[in-house]
């Protein structure tokens, strides 16, 4: 007697770690022996609702198996595969599926973009021929997150737009929420701070009528930060960062856009609000940064914030070890030693647009107070003294 979709599943699962090739298999054997009593949505018997749970499983399973072996085609052929389950679960089930799939791409390779994007597309086509419209929701606004990715802005904000539409009929507010908040990011990455406020109030205002889930709340926050810190106003931003940080933390959200993530930016407004205290010290005062508003004249330590509970545990990653050198290059008002570590730390310091325009207006600035700090005794200067005095090129120190 052949042996059951159950047990295939069960000796699939034993060799998925020893043997993924025999895993891989297995689980492909219990999507063709499943798929014939799963054809009918209409006439479902509980032995064919048996075969669909078995089919979802196997299909989750194989698809981890592939993202195990970082084998991004064979993910994609896995969603596509999964269009038969699909056509005769219920569109819920089918919605959760397909995220969960999808979902898979995440650990991969930033190389495997691509292949999600037009995986994304092929798969809004189907929805959108066979009328599944809140699925086809759900993976427009992935789409546009992955466009944002890859700094495809035009492409992204298209279906941002038709999807606000689309959601403002519906009175959806739950997408409305997330294509807002995406809105937002969209209009941030092309400069353009005031629509991205305007998006971030809209998101707000639809959070605000519904129960937003944690995730999403956190999310929030974290743009309400990124763009307080874009207007200099870091004593905000860091009390909106602090609360998307102890929020992900609580849900173990961790990763760039996670707790990890929120914790170098709360790092970053302490060294920024420590910059404008530097400026006071030594005399040296720019209009710009005086007029930051909220600003509180109290000391900040960067190691005290990596003390606290929630940061012990990411205190010794490269991510949190970048931010801590640039805090103590930038206190000991020390360009070389700054540049030394924007050096070291380079993929950890430029992958992050927020950090790295902070960093390069934090350069440019500790530049103008060292170029003026060596040249305020004397009436006249020599250019090549004060560049080496600064440890710049003549050109650099001429174009300041």
């Amino acid at each position: 007697m052949p042996p059951t979709p159950a047990e295939l599943l069960t000796q699939a699962a034993a060799a998925a770690s020893t043997n993924p090739a025999l895993a891989e298999k297995l689980y492909k054997q219990v999507l063709a022996d499943t798929a014939e009593s799963t054809t009918n949505e209409h006439d479902r018997t509980e032995e064919s609702s048996q075969s669909l749970r078995e089919q979802e499983e196997a299909l989750i399973k194989l698809g981890e198996l592939y993202r195990d072996q970082q084998n991004a085609q064979g993910l994609a052929d896995v969603i596509t595969s999964s269009r038969a389950f699909m056509s005769s679960a219920a569109k819920a089930k089918t919605a959760k599926l397909i995220r969960t799939l999808l979902d898979l791409f995440i650990p991969l390779p930033a190389s495997c973009l691509p292949l999600q994007i037009s995986t994304l597309q092929s798969n809004i086509a189907w929805a959108k021929s066979t009328k599944r419209i809140f699925l086809k929701h759900s993976l427009e606004t992935r789409l546009a997150s992955l466009y944002l990715k890859e700094g495809r802005w035009k492409e992204a904000l298209n279906i941002v737009d038709g999807l606000g539409v689309e959601l403002k009929r519906l009175d959806d507010k739950m997408m409305l929420t997330e294509c807002s908040l995406l809105e937002s990011r969209v209009y941030r990455g092309v400069g353009n701070l005031a629509k991205a406020k305007a998006a971030l109030t809209s998101a707000r205002t639809a959070a605000n009528s519904i129960y937003c889930p944690p995730p999403l709340q956190s999310a929030l926050d974290l743009q309400s930060g990124i763009l307080h810190a874009e207007d200099k106003d870091y004593t905000t931003a860091y009390s909106y960062f602090f609360e998307a940080f102890e929020n992900m933390s609580a849900q173990d959200i961790e990763g760039g856009e996670g707790a990890l993530g929120a914790l170098k930016y709360m790092l970053l407004c302490k060294v920024m609000l420590n910059l404008v205290r530097l400026f006071l010290r030594f005399g040296v005062v720019r209009a710009s940064l005086i007029d930051i508003p909220g600003l509180v004249w109290q000391p900040e330590d960067v190691t005290s914030l990596l003390s606290i509970k929630l940061a012990l545990k990411y205190a010794q990653l490269r991510e949190v070890e970048s931010m801590r050198a640039i805090a103590q290059a930038h206190q000991a008002r020390n360009l070389k030693d700054f540049e030394d570590v924007l050096r070291e730390y380079k993929n950890e310091l430029s992958s992050d647009p927020t950090i790295r325009s902070h960093l390069a207006a934090l350069y440019d600035t500790l530049l103008e107070q060292n170029l003026l700090r060596i040249v305020e005794p004397y009436s006249v200067v020599e250019i090549e003294y004060v560049a080496e005095c600064v440890g710049q090129g003549r050109q650099g120190v001429e174009a300041k």
